[in-house]
């Protein structure tokens, strides 16, 4: 027994799913509930039908995730397999912590991709996509075939389709865009508005590193966007260029008689193969076998 004033701090316990759930029950407020329900749509018939939210500020839950950033990928998945939303926040905001940090050995970065792909049905809403799909995925990929992100880019699932053009926002920090194009254009007659918002924001992101290769791609395909892809691919441009493009597509869209092409995956899939250069082999080494 150590003197008085010399006892030894017993240690913390290991970050669990067990504890960071009962943390979030102790943040939950009703207000906040209510927001969420107003916020997304969780309605019959909506995107994220059945999501259930119990009422904790997202910025709390991230903090929260930072306490438990080296939790374990078995209580990680607890995490994933529990209905609350911000449970899930929680254990995908924890793997892309774990996924961008310098100390992750490679096996764990590869464990964490392979966690978030087979657990995809679990990341079911934009805001989990777009928290772990850049980090988790496109940072797995950064130096490895990429063909993942285009049999994702054909998937009936929309929040893995969602995942192919938001992973791409890893490789627009190394200046890479052939990915985030090619994948722009598979999802082009996409259905859901949520992918439209996803193409063009990330399309507006590659413009500001080539805004020459931007306009490209838009005196090409802006005549057949949806609106709301072409919007967001157009924001940063100027009044004139903004107006030309809108212009061709209502142009054209007076012309076909229809706002929103049909979505057809395999014809989609065969126009837009995956690009010479994520084709080479992955490079040998430890552990080689992601806005609304």
């Amino acid at each position: 027994m150590p003197p008085d004033g010399d006892r030894v701090a017993s240690p913390a316990p290991p970050p669990s799913a067990a504890r960071f759930l009962a943390r979030l029950e102790a943040l939950r407020s009703d207000e906040e509930q209510a927001k969420y329900r107003r916020y997304f749509k969780t309605g019959p018939g909506d995107y994220a039908e059945g999501d259930f939210f119990t009422g904790v500020r997202m910025g709390e839950v991230f903090e929260l995730a930072k306490e438990f950033a080296g939790m374990e990928l078995p209580d990680v998945d607890a995490l994933l397999e529990q209905d609350i939303h911000e449970s899930r926040a929680g254990a995908v905001k924890i793997m892309a912590l774990q996924a961008s940090a310098k100390k992750t050995p490679e096996r764990r970065r590869r464990e964490l991709f392979e966690l978030y792909l087979r657990r995809h049905g679990r990341i079911n809403n934009w805001d989990l996509v777009d928290l772990g799909a850049p980090r988790v995925v496109g940072g797995w990929l950064r130096d490895k075939p990429r063909n993942v992100l285009y049999d994702l880019a054909r998937s009936p699932d929309l929040w893995e389709r969602r995942t192919a053009i938001v992973a791409t926002s890893w490789f627009l920090r190394d200046g890479e865009q052939d990915d985030t194009y090619a994948i722009a254009e598979l999802l082009l007659g996409d259905p859901e508005d949520l992918i439209h918002k996803a193409v063009g924001g990330w399309l507006r992101d590659a413009g500001r590193g080539d805004r020459q290769r931007l306009l490209q791609f838009l005196d090409t395909h802006a005549p057949a966007m949806p609106r709301v892809a072409l919007r967001h691919a157009i924001e940063h441009l100027d009044q004139a260029q903004r107006q030309n493009y809108l212009a061709r597509r209502t142009a054209k869209r007076g012309h076909i008689g229809t706002d929103t092409p049909a979505f057809e995956p395999e014809s989609a899939a065969a126009a837009v193969e995956v690009p010479p250069d994520r084709r080479r082999a992955a490079p040998k080494g430890p552990g080689t076998a992601t806005t609304m």
